[in-house]
Parts: structure tokens; sequence; C-alpha cells
């Protein structure tokens, strides 16, 4: 049987953690990302969203971002490598010492927003991040675009990693994501998404925005948690994909 992990971005919305929705999204999920200082978050959120996915049996991540709440971590920066390898220490490290405290285990960490989608493809951005992120530890999972640069810095660098996938975002030709600035960018319809999940697990590919095929070979499916609708798409992701003949697993 095939399977495939479905992770989520969580802990970036106050009335998301304290009003159910994170809660109500956990069963569609096996893994979940959780920011942890940066772009937002702070130690009541960590703690609280830990003890909801601890309470739901899934794995759990960092998710470190550039330093710019104001923009939700989507605003490409230009900071030095240095600076970088920094800020992400110290959101994983303050992450791991609130999950450690819960007895839960951190099992991967993915950037987030611009830094991830600027690492995609620049080698030396990407490898500023591991090496934050080594120096906290090595053992631990680094997820990334399937297909990417980025993977391979991580590899590299003695991580092992987790080429991902998205449910929920549209896909340019060349394999990155489409910007969000296109009103199309997310994909809002839960059924869609869940074609697209099942796609990316069952035939290794997607549509892309131009309709050509391209290749998507991923061990990870991501949904963001605060799209619109999020628990609808999750619940249909799950659904897709189970009904497809493909086991949801953690990385």
């Amino acid at each position: 049987m095939k399977f495939i992990d479905v992770n989520c971005d969580m802990g970036e919305i106050a009335e998301a953690i304290s009003g159910g929705t994170q809660e109500a999204l956990m069963p569609s999920l096996t893994s979940v990302n959780i920011a942890c200082g940066g772009h937002a978050g702070d130690a009541a959120s960590m703690r609280a969203t830990l003890q909801q996915a601890i309470a739901a049996g899934v794995s759990v991540g960092a998710h470190p971002g550039y330093p710019d709440r104001e923009n939700f971590g989507r605003l490409e920066l230009e900071m030095p490598l240095s600076a970088v390898s920094d800020f992400v220490f110290e959101q994983v490290r303050a992450f791991a010492e609130i999950a450690e405290s819960l007895g839960a285990r951190v099992a991967h960490v993915k950037p987030h927003g611009a830094l991830y989608n600027q690492a995609v493809n620049n080698p030396p951005l990407a490898e500023a991040i591991a090496k934050g992120i080594s120096r906290w530890s090595r053992d631990v999972t680094l997820m990334g675009l399937a297909g990417s640069p980025m993977l391979e810095v991580f590899r590299d660098a003695g991580f092992l990693t987790a080429a991902e996938a998205f449910a929920d975002r549209k896909y340019e030709p060349d394999g990155t994501l489409r910007a969000r600035r296109h009103d199309d960018a997310l994909i809002r319809n839960p059924l869609e998404a869940g074609k697209q999940a099942l796609r990316i697990a069952d035939r290794k590919s997607v549509i892309a925005s131009d309709g050509s095929e391209v290749v998507v070979d991923a061990q990870t499916i991501c949904i963001h948690g605060d799209t619109p609708g999020a628990v609808e798409i999750a619940a249909a992701v799950a659904a897709a994909l189970k009904q497809g003949g493909i086991e949801l697993r953690s990385l």
C-alpha cells in the first residue's frame, strides 16, 4: 500500500488555537508544523498547540520563519546568512525546550513562508537554515519543496529530508509554487484540494497553472491552517487519499 504524511502549519493564529479550529484539523493530519516565534507564535501558543497535537497523537515539528510578524513571514528579506542561522537556531531551540517539557519529540523542521520559498533555489540560504538547525540537532527530518535544490543542500548537511508538495496551492510549470499575489494561488475548493492531493500521492504529479503536468515526487503533503475553510479542505484531502488507497502515516 502507498502511504504519505499529511502536514499542516499551526500555532500561528490565536483564534484558531483557542477557538477549536486546530483541534478540528487534527483528525485529518499525521504531522503539524508549529510556529516558534519568528513570523508568529510565542511560548504560550507553542505550548497550547503542542498539547493539542499530543492529545491527537500526531507528529510535531518546528516551523521557523523570518522575524516579520507584520507580514506573517511572507515578505522576502535580505538578512545576513549568519543572522538567518542564528534566528532559526533560537526558534528551534525555544520550541524544542517546550516540547521536551511536555514529553514530545521534535520529529521535523519546516521553514515558513518567504524563508522557505527563497531557500528553494538559493543554496547558500538553505545552507544557513541547515546550519542553524544543526546547532540544535541533526537528528531531525528537514522538509523542503519536492524536486528543489534545497533538499540536496539539507542532505549534504547531514539531515534526513522529506520532499513536500501542497494540496491547497497552485503550481508553476517549473514546479515552484504560484506566488500569492495571483488570485488563483490558493486552492480553496475542498474537492479540488483533495483531487490534487490524491494525484500527488498516486501519480506523483500536479497540473500547473498553464495546464501542463509537472512531476512532484513527495513524501508529505501540506495543508495551510490559515487558508479559509482549512478544516473542510483537510477533511477532503484525507478522505480523497484514503478512498484512493493511500495510507496516512507520519514521516
